[in-house]
């Protein structure tokens, strides 16, 4: 979720910054996954500064340019040729200096030393809507005389940029999904660690019904899936642009301002955590709002034009006729807020959470106001969420209030209460707190206490906490503000001594690799298993999408199948560096792969149809030499993704000539190679990623990726141990061979039948030089390879050097077809 820091600052008074706010945040489990600043306009203002024209004269090429020169504070004036028919001599003006980058939509330019009809031009003089400050283009921005010469832009206009502030909210805080929500934590927090501080929102002393020209009537039919519904009617509302301060608040978080009243409810809903729908007065038949389940093969068409078949089982917002919205998730086309629409009708609600999870599940359909509600919204903020919609809504569409809010709750739901021992808490922490302290935290928590006694608070939760039911939640709330780092580690520690496995080997295994990697220069990454179903429509083998183990109540339909491969999961954070201008990378990544295999029986045991096994995947891609001055800059290639495979299976115990290396076909590579065990277990498979997979990321250069099989990999390595030994003492005699080979005879092969050929004394065989072309047979290639042979007890001597290669040249030609040239 995006938080945004000026926004959340309306809510609390704090001088944090921030990066220590993110700090914070994460202390207390809202994890921060990334800050990034926001400019208040494009670009920050930055290289824009405050000048002064010294001189105006006429171009003497152009009947409308003046060449000027400009006082931007500096030793010498700057020469700047300016069509503006308001530049004068004496006027404080905007100016962008050298290097600049000014944007026009989408587009971006640099201010360049340029020549304008004959006359070098040093910068440029602006405009409101060329810096981003207005919309008007008749001539350039004339300052006030007391403006200071050469003060930036930035400072001139006061401009402060906003911060989003990524927060990787837990399932369980739906608490913290509001600007609110997460300011009523920070609150605690701050009383905890004694920084002066006031939680406060706006109050609803605004709110007033100017008359009851349009009742509109409830019915809950359904009470368990809909146990509080609330709506209020708005007349005389003028539906269009939301002003700056509400698309500001918006854009910043990243959502697109549609028109004020959808606005107003998407604002309400992240300020505080309370989703609301407006309907269009007009399209409810009867002014009479019901709430049912029972539409079962009722076809309903969405706002975003698809159509939908009702089950039994979801909840609908009706009119007096038909479904006009599906509870929770999704308004239907023609119930909603139009250019022509003048009376509203806003919905404020509380659903139970597993009836909308179910709906949003069976459609195919997440929204954020779904999101919200299978988790768990607070059935005591429907009618401040809801007055406060109907106040903005006076205040920026010109409406009135038109009826009294019908607030329909027929069995108010009771906050949960906790008793909570003072020992308890100490003995669940580890460390005596005191009861002034677990008093202090639980109030700046909002909950509050009924009872107490030396050994024990009784405690009411307020209804937004839906995860806080029991003694152990209390606690740990208590614990995070606190701070898990104030929990000293005590004097004295037990343990119990445990009996190594082979899980453990295998992690062992796993670590020494992953430092091996870390070495070359890779980064650890970690993907979700879960995974959009999508990746794999236009798969083949290995992955074909009829192998797909899929869930059956996914959290969405981007996370609705387990992952058969690693590659998407890595691609997805390749994506997400390039983006952000980080474009040479080296990744890897262990985790499980899952497939579904319909000829294995499941007799017993359910899952035995589903096998998984562990993988290893790595990536390279853009440049793995750049901006070294004693090294050309330099692509990531196939052939360093090679020497990364081939380094992995020798460290871990598994010597080359125990591999075969074949060319495969796999729909995840436009070229790939297989490494195999001598007895066919295949061990990694890697290659060039697929154009049309790249594609899909929006990746342009290429992709190198290999998965190596690491269960497989493991059972072949498992036991053996990796001997160190002495550099020999005996010098290396190197051989060139130059083949004349078929054209689909590999160097694999040559390699392979070479080694067959002589395993004590061959220590290496590189391929140095292909040729193919003019002065050779049709059908024909050369190859030419070097042979490194040592004998680690003796120096090989002439003879058996001259042996070793006649035995190495009578397999190639018998086995090949070799020629020497």
């Amino acid at each position: 979720m995006n938080i945004s820091y000026k926004w959340i600052k309306e809510y609390i008074d704090c001088d944090f910054t921030p990066e220590q706010m993110a700090d914070i945040l994460t202390s207390i489990g809202l994890e921060v996954a990334s800050i990034e600043e926001v400019p208040a306009i494009r670009g920050g203002l930055r290289g824009l500064y405050v000048g002064r024209v010294v001189s105006c004269i006429a171009h003497p090429d152009s009947d409308h340019l003046h060449v000027t020169t400009v006082d931007l504070g500096r030793d010498a004036p700057a020469q700047i040729v300016c069509g503006a028919p308001n530049v004068a001599v004496g006027k404080k003006v905007i100016v962008a200096d050298l290097g600049c980058i000014l944007y026009d939509g989408d587009k971006e330019f640099v201010i360049r030393k340029s020549k304008l009809r004959g006359v070098e031009s040093y910068g440029m003089i602006c405009a409101e809507d060329e810096i981003g400050i207005g919309t008007s283009h008749d001539g350039i921005i004339i300052l006030p005389d007391d403006a200071p010469v050469g003060q930036p832009a930035a400072e001139y206009y006061h401009l402060e940029s906003d911060w989003v502030i990524e927060i990787d909210i837990t399932a369980n805080r739906a608490d913290a999904l509001s600007h609110y929500g997460v300011a009523r934590d920070l609150y605690a927090w701050m009383v905890q660690h004694g920084y002066p501080t006031r939680l406060h929102r706006p109050t609803c002393d605004d709110f007033h019904v100017a008359d009851h020209s349009l009742p509109i009537e409830v019915t809950i039919c359904n009470t368990e899936a809909c146990p509080r519904y609330a709506c209020v009617s708005i007349t005389g509302c003028h539906v269009g642009e939301s002003p700056d301060w509400l698309k500001r608040h918006l854009t910043t978080i990243g959502l697109r301002p549609i028109n004020n009243i959808v606005d107003i409810t998407n604002y309400i809903m992240f300020a505080y955590g309370q989703p609301l729908h407006c309907f269009d007065a007009d399209m409810i038949e009867g002014r009479h709002i019901i709430v049912r389940a029972d539409n079962e093969g009722q076809s309903f068409m969405t706002l975003d034009g698809n159509n939908h078949i009702l089950g039994p089982h979801d909840l609908a917002i009706c009119n007096s006729r038909e479904p006009m919205c599906i509870a929770g998730v999704f308004g239907g086309r023609g119930s909603g807020t139009y250019d022509t629409t003048t009376h509203v009708v806003l919905e404020s609600a509380y659903f139970h959470p597993t009836w909308i999870r179910k709906s949003a599940r069976r459609h195919g359909l997440s929204t954020d106001a779904s999101f919200r509600f299978e988790r768990g919204t607070d059935p005591d903020g429907v009618l401040y969420a809801l007055k406060q919609a109907a106040i903005l809504c006076c205040q920026l569409a010109g409406g009135k209030v038109s009826m009294d809010i019908r607030d329909e709750y027929p069995m108010p739901i009771a906050p949960a209460r906790v008793v909570l021992r003072y020992d308890y808490v100490d003995r669940l922490i580890g460390k005596q707190l005191g009861a002034e302290t677990i008093r202090r935290i639980v109030t700046a928590l909002d909950m509050t206490i009924e009872d107490e006694n030396d050994e024990a608070l009784t405690l009411t939760i307020p209804g937004y906490r839906v995860d806080v039911k029991r003694p152990c939640d209390v606690v740990e709330d208590i614990l995070r503000i606190y701070g898990y780092n104030n929990v000293e580690l005590p004097e004295h520690l037990c343990f119990s001594p445990v009996i190594q496995r082979d899980d453990d080997h295998k992690y062992k295994l796993e670590n020494l690799v992953g430092e091996q990697l870390v070495g070359c220069g890779f980064h650890e990454i970690l993907n979700n298993s879960l995974t959009p179903a999508r990746y794999y429509d236009d798969m083949g083998e290995p992955c074909p999408p009829t192998r797909l183990v899929h869930i059956m109540n996914p959290l969405s339909t981007d996370l609705n199948v387990m992952r058969q491969t690693l590659l998407f999961g890595g691609l997805e954070t390749i994506r997400r560096n390039v983006n952000r201008q980080c474009p040479n990378l080296r990744l890897y990544e262990f985790g499980n792969c899952y497939s579904h295999d319909e000829r294995i029986s499941a007799d017993n045991d359910p899952v035995r149809p589903y096998p998984q096994h562990a993988c290893l995947g790595l990536w390279l891609t853009g440049k793995s030499v750049q901006g070294s001055w004693a090294h050309p800059d330099e692509a990531a290639s196939i052939y360093q993704l090679k020497a990364y495979v081939e380094n992995i299976l020798q460290h871990v115990g598994l010597p080359l000539t125990e591999t075969e290396v074949l060319a495969v076909t796999d729909t995840r590579f436009d070229h790939a190679l297989e490494y195999r065990a001598r007895g066919g277990a295949s061990l990694v498979r890697l290659g060039i990623v697929g154009r049309n997979i790249r594609k899909c990321f929006d990746l342009s250069t290429d992709v190198f990726f290999a998965e190596i099989h690491w269960s497989n990999l493991y059972k072949r390595v498992h036991g053996r141990k990796v001997e160190i030994r002495d550099i020999s003492k005996y010098p290396a005699v190197s051989r060139d061979l130059a083949l004349l080979l078929d054209s689909h005879v590999t160097f694999a092969q040559v390699e392979q039948v070479a080694r067959q050929a002589e395993r004590k004394f061959l220590k290496r065989v590189e391929l140095f030089d292909v040729y193919e072309g003019k002065n050779l047979p049709d059908g024909k290639k050369s190859y030419a390879v070097n042979f490194i042979l040592r004998d680690d007890q003796h120096t090989m001597n002439d003879k058996l050097i001259e042996s070793i290669m006649a035995k190495l040249i009578d397999q190639l030609k018998k086995q090949l077809g070799a020629q020497l040239r």
